[in-house]
């Protein structure tokens, strides 16, 4: 574990900057930042921005010299990296396009949608979960689904976290009612829409359900990434729960993992065990060990 910096060479507001990053975690970065006094508001995503000034102290204070490409190439195998598509503004493009080809001649609506899942107090539940559930749905459909299973699920995506409160299954019933008024003169089944939402607070859909188990499966697909990119996925839970003291969020996640590991199976869709239960099943061993 250790946190590199570049030499100060990056231009902006009168002076120049370095990047400061970790190999490991955004917590070993979050906790060597506060250490040094560097305010959270030069975090950028996967790195924090210092000026010239603090570069000496941060070396000083363990921080490793590296050159500019070094440090690239370090965040890129740390896994923390944050592509250039999935930064805020280029999210918001691509989701925005995708939305618009979903439901054509809603626009506004789909803005309203953005700007909820761009809400501040959101850590993971974001635009990039909401992009990642959109893919991995992508990957689920098969050619037997139909136009509208397809339309009904992916609006159900759109809508799943739309409100979101940190409150487990209060969020999903008003994500769903939202759904359902938003949708009402819109599409000919908003009604649809408003179940699947619901859905996403048990993950349990019905044995046959195929809409229901393509959107579960998607949502659930986050547990199935490498293993850095499922720590990422942790650290950011966290974040939104900050406000709840470790030892009573530590109880509460430690629940959420034992009930993911007691469904048989996690994936309902065939194509959703063939790409993600291998590594989900590992990643939630390896949590539940690490809280025992």
């Amino acid at each position: 574990m250790a946190v590199y910096i570049d030499p100060p060479l990056w231009p902006a507001h009168g002076t120049v900057f370095s990047h400061l990053i970790s190999d490991v975690s955004l917590d070993e970065l979050h906790t060597f930042a506060a250490r040094a006094g560097i305010s959270e508001r030069a975090f950028d995503l996967d790195h924090y921005d210092v000026p010239a000034r603090r570069y000496r102290q941060l070396v000083d204070l363990g921080a490793r010299e590296v050159d500019g490409g070094t440090l690239v190439r370090v965040l890129v195998a740390s896994g923390l990296r944050v592509p250039a598509r999935r930064r805020p503004d280029s999210l918001r493009r691509a989701l925005q396009a995708r939305w618009d080809q979903t439901l054509p001649g809603a626009a506004g609506l789909g803005r309203e949608l953005l700007n909820r899942w761009s809400e501040p107090h959101r850590r993971y539940h974001t635009l990039e979960h909401l992009l990642d559930v959109l893919e991995a749905l992508d990957s689920l459909f098969s050619e037997d689904d139909d136009g509208d299973t397809r339309l009904l699920v992916r609006l159900a995506a759109w809508f799943h976290d739309a409100v979101y409160d940190c409150r487990a299954g209060e969020d999903e019933e008003a994500s769903a009612v939202l759904a359902g008024a938003a949708l009402e003169s819109l599409i000919e089944h908003p009604d649809e829409v408003r179940r699947l939402v619901l859905l996403t607070a048990s993950h349990l859909p019905e044995q046959g359900d195929r809409a229901g188990e393509l959107l579960c499966d998607a949502d659930l697909a986050v547990l199935g990434r490498a293993p850095h990119g499922y720590r990422r996925y942790l650290t950011a839970v966290r974040q939104e729960y900050a406000h709840v003291p470790e030892s009573d969020f530590a109880r509460g996640r430690a629940a959420v993992v034992n009930r993911l590991l007691d469904l048989d199976p996690l994936y309902r869709t065939a194509e959703g065990r063939r790409l993600w239960a291998a590594n989900a099943r590992h990643n939630l061993q390896a949590e539940a060990a690490s809280r025992s």
